[in-house]
């Protein structure tokens, strides 16, 4: 029931259209708070509903006070869901699948749509395994067909089947780029109760990358797959008022800096500043002059400083894009009348209330890299050779560390300290230099003969890699310009790519092969070896593909600590390719002239990047445009109607795409033998009516886990081991090893990702001492044996026994989070038992049916006694079958009883877990509507 409590409701008149709004300037208040606060209180405005969203919030929004930790609970509803392929089939399997559950209910399967629009980008299935050639881009398409085609066919189901979701099909770009060019709004438009609305465009999105959009003003961020799939379906999220961090621009960049190097300084400055779990907002008078290229790469680095957001307000630049990208004269006209009504342009003068303050100088910004493993270890670029050799004493014969995440909705951990089990480590390890004398480092130089004869010597520090990948740049007119322009100035010159360098451009859209074709600029970059190789994340994400095979066996022959540089956001060990131990971000041009050095080994600033056709030494000072000269091309080579004709039709795909074998009707018709799509057990046996919630009794522990254990730990990631319960049931069902594919291909299937749920291999269950990753033991056999955690969970159900899991402070921080609340539930876990809880996994395991339960403050599980060997009995449950929530349950454990505190927070979250979780209330709600 729609509620008005301030009186906010009004009409905005923008050439001959009308939108009713609810007006800011209704609450009092609202003019001191920061941008992104202003677009949540319109947001609870004109979704107050008197129950989950009531007027005492959106005074206490009103009302923020700056120097305060959160502690007030708010129900956001975002107006859209953006998603990549890799998330978003396990989304679209579960509204297929109640779709069945409502028919066979006796409903009408037809009405089960997302309720708010839903866009799927294919951009995480493609990768680079062939480059350097013409056809390096059809071949690999070809290739991810080939391997993608049951999803793919899913996919397409789902796109005719669906109201409000669409599918941008493979080869057309990178999601978070196809989201700023074309799928964003900035200010939306839907006609409610016969009225045309106007409200901001906020989204959520499955990939933590979302935050680009922030760029253009869009508040939004990436969630995992419950919380979308519960956004799509019209169900709030639930969040805490945030603390606002200001970070204020002045000045300009210099001459020769890009807007990588601003971004990794940013970085740098932020994770040191500390806004894990904060928005940041960008203010101050240089913040018109920054592009709006410049905006969105900065707002897409913010997982890696830790932010939920980092958005810039909308101004003149934010207008000027959106004509830019082809938007109508109507949508531009309504989104500066709205922005300005509701005071949401940026006054350059103003400075609103916040936090914390940052303020950057642009005028400090130099030329910099970050690695070799994290990207907020920024280095100057003229450092860059000395702190490699400090570096390489951690490498050279040392294997990379095993990948815990595929660049899919995931991977930021909330804090970078963490405790797995309960032994203190690093999700991602500290940046810990060994100094020696960097003069004369070590060689172990190997000799090879690659594929066309040519004889190479590698050495440490070998450029193996360099790729002009992901979201982050790719969608940046300024560098992608730069990088071609270097690579012009350098073929002029008769400079050439290193032989062993695998070479790779992977645009974020069709639009950045347009402007190099109409300036002239493709031919330079075929000839250094940046042929196109997809419209994908590639590299950045680990779809580097393999090195050539000479190269590859050199490398590991000589246990060689080569590198890779790309343009992309995330570098930690053993992500970008399982052969390069050390990883370094640059700027596109960056990357071409790394191409060039063929090593990281060198002083790019100071020693010639090779010898010209007249024998001259060439320095990078001679191949680097100036920013006139990049700024002429881009003026040249960029026109609006590139945009348009680019998107005109982006929902249809090309011929392969339209001639794939689709299913039709309104229910999936699911094949039995598919490995890829499977139908998820979530409504077996459901009624119209939920069963009363019921005590639990006879509950063992599946798992005893110490503090910071992330959802990264729980949820399935990387690659298959083929002796592992995931690899069994693969190998059972007809699959080659060379087929496994990865959990993040294969999340539409959850027999494979229940196999792989607390299977990570750094997991440490107190259960099973001596043990790292799935294991624990199962008590239902003589003397508890050790064995994995799937196979003791289906021990445990067989006997019909509920199971129970034991951790410490903020379990379920991290952001791979959909399957960590599936997977934990798909085992027969009822109740989770911690000593605090990450927000959204707390909120997530509700939305599965499983109870969060909390310690008594100040006990643990080691202060009870408790060993994780007794049998639980948790009673008090039932009360809410009352329609109250209990604050706290008795637990019995052996001989320990305590009142462990129920974490059903909101109204919302209590229907949640009565309903058996959020995907069933949803259901009953639409069959009783």
């Amino acid at each position: 029931m729609s509620v008005d409590s301030f009186g906010a409701k009004g009409q905005l008149d923008v050439g001959d259209a009308s939108y009713e709004i609810f007006r800011l300037s209704a609450v009092d208040g609202q003019d001191k708070l920061p941008y992104s606060l202003k677009v949540l209180l319109e947001n609870l405005l004109r979704t107050e509903d008197g129950a989950n969203i009531t007027a005492d919030h959106i005074r206490a929004l009103a009302g923020w006070d700056p120097s305060a930790e959160p502690d007030t609970e708010i129900q956001f509803t975002p107006a859209r869901v953006v998603m990549q392929d890799f998330t978003g089939v396990p989304c679209v399997v579960d509204l297929a699948t109640m779709r069945e559950a409502v028919r066979e209910l006796g409903g009408d399967a037809s009405k089960i749509n997302p309720l708010a629009p839903a866009e799927l980008v294919i951009d995480h299935s493609v990768i680079a395994d062939l480059f350097g050639a013409p056809d390096s881009f059809a071949r690999n398409v070809d290739l991810e067909y080939d391997r993608n085609k049951e999803r793919y066919q899913f996919l397409r189901w789902g796109q005719t089947a669906f109201d409000e979701f669409k599918v941008v099909p493979p080869g057309t770009g990178i999601v978070h780029q196809v989201n700023i060019e074309h799928l964003a709004r900035t200010v939306m438009t839907r006609t409610v109760d016969g009225v045309l609305r106007a409200y901001p465009d906020t989204c959520v999105g499955t990939d933590s990358h979302t935050t680009m959009v922030n760029g253009i003003g869009v508040l939004g961020w990436g969630v995992g797959g419950i919380e979308a799939e519960a956004a799509m379906l019209g169900q709030p999220v639930s969040m805490l008022i945030p603390r606002v961090v200001g970070f204020k621009l002045t000045g300009e960049l210099p001459e020769g800096a890009t807007a990588t190097d601003l971004v990794l300084t940013i970085t740098e400055m932020l994770r040191k500043h500390g806004v894990v779990g904060k928005f940041v907002e960008f203010y101050g008078p240089a913040v018109s002059a920054v592009p709006l290229a410049n905006r969105a790469t900065i707002g897409n680095m913010s997982p890696e400083y830790g932010s939920t957001c980092a958005i810039f307000p909308i101004d003149a630049e934010t207008v000027r894009y959106l004509q830019l990208t082809g938007r109508s004269a109507e949508q531009v006209a309504l989104v500066e009348a709205y922005a300005k009504e509701q005071g949401l342009w940026h006054d350059p003068a103003a400075e609103p209330a916040y936090s914390e303050h940052v303020e950057l100088d642009l005028s400090t910004i130099v030329p910099s890299i970050a690695g070799p493993k994290r990207p907020q270890d920024r280095v100057s670029l003229s450092d860059a050779k000395t702190s490699f050799r400090t570096a390489l004493a951690n490498y050279a014969g040392a294997a990379p560390e095993t990948k815990v995440d595929e660049g899919v909705e995931e991977t930021f951990p909330a804090s970078d300290p963490i405790a797995v089990g309960s032994v203190a480590e690093e999700q991602v390890p500290a940046f810990s230099a060994v100094v020696g004398d960097v003069s004369d480092r070590p060689s172990s130089r190997i000799r090879t003969t690659l594929a066309d004869g040519t004889e190479v010597e590698l050495d440490h520090g070998a450029v193996v890699i360099a790729a002009i990948t992901s979201c982050t740049n790719t969608s940046n007119p300024s560098v992608m310009i730069g990088a071609a322009l270097v690579a012009k100035k350098a073929v002029e010159l008769g400079l050439t790519s290193k032989p062993w360098v695998k070479t790779t451009l992977a645009p974020g859209s069709k639009v950045v092969m347009d402007y190099y074709e109409r300036a002239g600029l493709t031919p330079y970059l075929d000839k250094l070896g940046f042929n196109l190789v997809g419209y994908g994340c590639t590299t950045c994400i680990g779809n580097s593909g393999p090195l050539p095979d000479e190269v590859s066996a050199a490398v590991n022959e000589a246990d060689l600590a080569v590198v890779s540089v790309l343009s992309g956001n995330r570098n930690f060990e053993g992500r970008i390719n399982p052969d390069v131990k050390m990883n370094y971000l640059a700027s596109p041009p960056l990357v071409v002239a790394y191409a060039l050095a063929g090593t990281m080994d060198m002083d790019i600033t100071t020693e010639p990047l090779g010898t010209s056709t007249d024998g001259s030494p060439v320095y990078l000072r001679d191949i680097w445009p100036t920013a006139a000269e990049i700024e002429g091309v881009v003026e040249q080579a960029i026109e609006s109607e590139m945009f348009t004709r680019d998107y005109a039709d982006v929902f249809a795909g090309d011929e392969r795409w339209r001639a794939l074998p689709t299913p039709e009707g309104d229910t999936f018709a699911w094949d039995a033998e598919s490995t890829y799509v499977r139908k998820p057990p979530y409504f077996e046996g459901m009624s119209p009516e939920p069963t009363p919630v019921s005590d639990i009794s006879g509950a063992r522990v599946l798992a005893k886990l110490g503090d910071s254990v992330t959802t990264d730990h729980i949820s399935p990631a990387g690659s298959i081991k083929a002796d592992s319960p995931a690899g069994k049931y693969l190998a059972e069902h007809g699959v080659e090893r060379r087929d496994f594919n990865s959990y993040g291909s294969r999340r539409g299937n959850h027999e494979v990702m229940i196999r792989g749920t607390f299977a990570n291999i750094r997991l440490r269950n107190q259960l099973a001492p001596g043990t790292e990753g799935g294991f624990t033991r199962d008590f239902t056999a003589p003397d508890a044996p050790v064995t994995t955690i799937y196979d003791a969970a289906q021990s445990y159900a067989a006997a019909g026994t509920p199971l129970v899991i034991l951790a410490g402070k903020e379990y379920g921080s991290g952001s791979s989070r959909d399957w960590a609340a599936k997977g934990t539930a798909l085992l027969g876990v009822k109740a989770v038992i911690a000593e605090s809880y990450e927000r959204i996994h707390r909120s997530n395991l509700i939305g599965m049916g499983v109870l969060p339960l909390q310690f008594p403050e100040g006990e643990t599980a080691e202060s009870l006694g408790l060993t994780g060997e007794e049998t639980f009995e948790i009673t008090g449950v039932t009360a809410l079958n009352d329609g109250t929530t209990p604050r706290t349950v008795t637990v019995k454990a052996g001989e320990t009883t305590f009142e462990a505190r129920l974490r059903i927070d909101t109204p919302g979250e209590a229907d949640y877990y009565r309903h058996g979780g959020i995907l069933q209330y949803v259901l009953r709600s639409l069959l009783a509507s």
